[in-house]
């Protein structure tokens, strides 16, 4: 299976000093299942994109813009249909791009920033979604919490997302990407999702973190605990210590997802009431620090 990838460095700061982390890809980029397992897919773009094979580089056509292209498994190839015919690229593996990195992408009847990658799996599709990690946020916040929401609770949404995202790179791997776009693993709407009160909320907390002893943590959440969040052992088969049993302020809102971590609901509901995003995260999980992450490509 073919990864792209870089090796990097992600810089934490944490409590004054400085600790170097290496991640097994490039820091700054997530890749996200979009769809898996398909016979055929529309790809389009807002600008003229180019189609390449990723194993030679080699490019096969500039697409117009705003027109879909029906794209199906072909054998183990893949093949594009230009003009009323399919012609087979001789590829298992595309990647599609804006050249100048302008506009969007369209897949699944949704736009989306960055680049998509397709392979052909065993006879049938994997559609990905390929993008620096803060492109990615601006559509994941919208999508996990209502875009009306307190924008406090949104900031702590944001840094939650960021934490869970960059704790879990290459968890589906064997896919070949990071994340799936559902609840599975984090909603994520692509650019159609996005709103101003969530993107100025995750660009005013970019590469805020939550961390535990020196990691980032995977910080889950989940909709509403029904008035109290539990530990992650009595869900889990292990417990998490930044994670323990709180009053979930949520009462009133009927439980809806594991109870584990961070209610969106009652963190809405604090942020009502005055209480900062870090307030908030600091409530829901215990002993962690906050931490800055910035990447250097080699």
């Amino acid at each position: 299976m073919i990864k792209i990838r870089l090796k990097t460095k992600i810089l934490i700061a944490i409590l004054g000093f400085f600790v170097f982390f290496n991640l097994p890809q490039k820091a700054h980029a997530i890749r996200i299942g979009l769809q898996e397992g398909v016979q055929k897919t529309y790809i389009g773009s807002s600008q003229n994109a180019q189609f390449r094979d990723i194993r030679s580089g080699r490019l096969l056509f500039t697409s117009r813009s705003f027109y879909a292209y029906p794209i199906k498994a072909y054998g183990n190839s893949i093949a594009i249909k230009i003009k009323g015919r399919y012609y087979d690229c001789a590829t298992n593996a595309l990647f599609i791009e804006n050249p100048e990195k302008k506009g969007f992408l369209s897949a699944k009847k949704r736009w989306y920033r960055g680049d998509i990658v397709i392979y052909n799996i065993n006879g049938s599709l994997t559609v990905i979604n390929s993008l620096p990690i803060e492109e990615y946020l601006l559509g994941v916040v919208p999508s996990e919490m209502p875009s009306k929401w307190n924008i406090e609770a949104q900031k702590a949404q944001a840094i939650a997302a960021r934490s869970y995202a960059l704790a879990n790179l290459n968890k589906r791997g064997s896919h070949g990407y990071d994340l799936k776009d559902t609840p599975h693993d984090q909603a994520y709407g692509g650019a159609s999702s996005e709103t101003r009160q969530t993107t100025e909320a995750v660009l005013s907390t970019r590469g805020e973190v939550l961390t535990y002893d020196n990691k980032i943590i995977p910080a889950y959440y989940h909709a509403s605990s029904g008035g109290k969040t539990v530990s992650a052992g009595s869900i889990w088969s292990h417990d998490l210590p930044y994670i323990q049993s709180v009053n979930g302020y949520d009462w009133g809102i009927k439980k809806n997802g594991h109870g584990v971590g961070m209610s969106q609901y009652g963190a809405n509901n604090l942020a009502n009431k005055g209480f900062s995003a870090r307030q908030i995260l600091s409530y829901f999980y215990k002993d962690i620090h906050f931490s800055k992450v910035r990447t250097k490509t080699n």
